[in-house]
């Protein structure tokens, strides 16, 4: 896995071991970043789920101010504050090694530009992380999200927790959803 562009262009970074997490393909990772492009300049973006940390590298290596990384796997964290050293983006990240649903309160942005979450699969997690960033005061209809899941995975309840989905991205395996609130 490495840094598709930007300052950090062309970096490897180091992934973690075991099964817990699933890193993002390059492939998919660059299709993403060309979707995302327009929201990174000076942005404060949020990689929930961060396990290598690679996609809040990307953002922070294309232009994004500050990155927050949340992830609970102490393996996954060492590994994220491995990579921001190596690229350099130490001093602009904060990692937070809590559940997702725990840190999110402690953010204390006026407003977050970009969150990208990348939850189990097949798990309630990204509805229960949207209900809560429902609730946040820097989450506002300016504020991208973007769910990584299953390609089967069903978001007919977006509208009910008050969200667009402006977009789905589908791959063979899984799907980018992007969404906001309305």
């Amino acid at each position: 896995m490495r840094v598709i562009a930007g300052t950090a262009r062309s970096l490897r970074l180091k992934t973690p071991e075991g099964m817990d997490t699933r890193p993002t393909t390059d492939r998919i990772k660059e299709t993403l970043f060309n979707m995302l492009q327009p929201y990174l300049s000076d942005a404060v973006f949020l990689d929930l789920y961060s396990g290598s940390g690679g996609i809040g590298i990307e953002a922070l290596s294309r232009g994004a101010r500050h990155s927050y990384f949340v992830e609970n796997n102490r393996n996954a964290v060492a590994c994220i504050t491995e990579n921001l050293q190596f690229t350099g983006f130490t001093g602009r990240a904060t990692v937070l090694r809590q559940d997702v649903l725990s840190a999110l309160p402690g953010i204390h942005e006026k407003d977050v530009d970009v969150i990208f979450m990348d939850p189990p699969y097949h798990s309630t997690y990204e509805q229960q992380v949207l209900q809560m960033l429902r609730t946040l005061p820097y989450v506002t209809e300016n504020t991208l999200i973007v769910v990584e899941a299953a390609l089967d995975s069903d978001f007919s309840y977006l509208k009910d927790l008050g969200f667009i989905m402006e977009k789905e991205k589908c791959y063979k395996t899984n799907k980018h959803v992007f969404c906001r609130i309305f």
